[in-house]
């Protein structure tokens, strides 16, 4: 009993105290309505990560997490200035684009490595089981930094996600804020993405929000909703990973799935029993 608390401590700290900010800007990201900026930011971040990689650094070095956060502001620039912008194709076709190319470069560099599937397959579903201390103390710290500032700009960041309309009618710089929150987002997503993998970022940011918007509108209920959702599929799949041998990342998302199976169900049902009898 004491090995195995040993072995999970760390994980378990992990995905129990990192989704928190993942699943607050899930809900920014769901009420846009740009469901896979998320997963572009984390390919660019792992496309970066894997540049610094082939160029000899350590996988969890601080120069390759250089890589991957310029990499990620760079994307953040991008779509910053897409949004809103007056042309025919949708901002989200524009994302998937860049998710589909960094996914593509990231296979023709890792290619040219002797280990490359290896590093494609910690790029996606990470290394959640051997987290370090450092890592999660370091990333948590960091989390709550950037919770601090959402916090203080909390009225700018809700109105751009919640009600543009207001921000603009306040006459908000929406570009400048824009940019400060995809910048936020992608330091986030940098951070996350070289402990659980890409996989794993994209489940805990829309997930536990899709979850939260079948049951509620209240931005209270829709945080307490999407912690609990994501609390609870990380200890079930902690769990099932630890008793069979699975792959810690890939029964996370397994589980979170699950639950937004049962959460679709029961707003199914709740709406059933709301409508009126004809």
């Amino acid at each position: 009993m004491n090995e195995a608390f040993e072995i999970m401590k760390w994980p378990m700290l992990a995905c129990l105290l990192l989704p928190g900010l993942l699943v607050y800007l899930g809900l920014h990201i769901v009420r846009r309505e740009i469901i896979f900026v998320d997963l572009a930011l984390a390919q660019v971040a792992a496309l970066g990560s894997v540049l610094g990689i082939l160029l000899h650094y350590e996988s969890h070095s601080w120069q390759n997490y250089a890589f991957s956060l310029g990499f990620t502001l760079i994307g953040a620039a991008i779509f910053t200035l897409t949004r809103g912008a007056n042309h025919r194709v949708p901002q989200e076709a524009l994302i998937g684009i860049v998710y589909v190319v960094a996914a593509a470069l990231g296979i023709l560099l890792l290619s040219r490595s002797p280990e490359g599937n290896e590093e494609l397959r910690r790029t996606l579903i990470g290394e959640v089981l051997l987290v370090s201390p450092e890592q999660v103390l370091r990333t948590f710290g960091l989390y709550v930094a950037l919770g601090v500032v959402h916090f203080v700009f909390r009225r700018q960041f809700l109105a751009l996600s919640f009600k543009l309309d207001d921000a603009v009618a306040q006459r908000l710089s929406v570009r400048w804020w824009d940019f400060l929150f995809y910048v936020l987002f992608g330091w986030v997503v940098t951070s996350f993405v070289q402990i659980g993998g890409v996989l794993l970022v994209f489940s805990y940011l829309i997930v536990p929000a899709v979850c939260a918007n079948f049951l509620a509108s209240r931005l209270r209920w829709l945080l307490l909703i999407g912690w609990i959702t994501a609390t609870l599929a990380s200890i079930a799949g902690l769990f099932a990973s630890y008793q069979l041998d699975l792959p810690t990342g890939a029964a996370i998302v397994c589980a979170l799935g699950g639950e937004l199976v049962l959460v679709a169900i029961i707003a199914a049902i709740r709406r059933k029993k709301e409508s009126p009898i004809r």
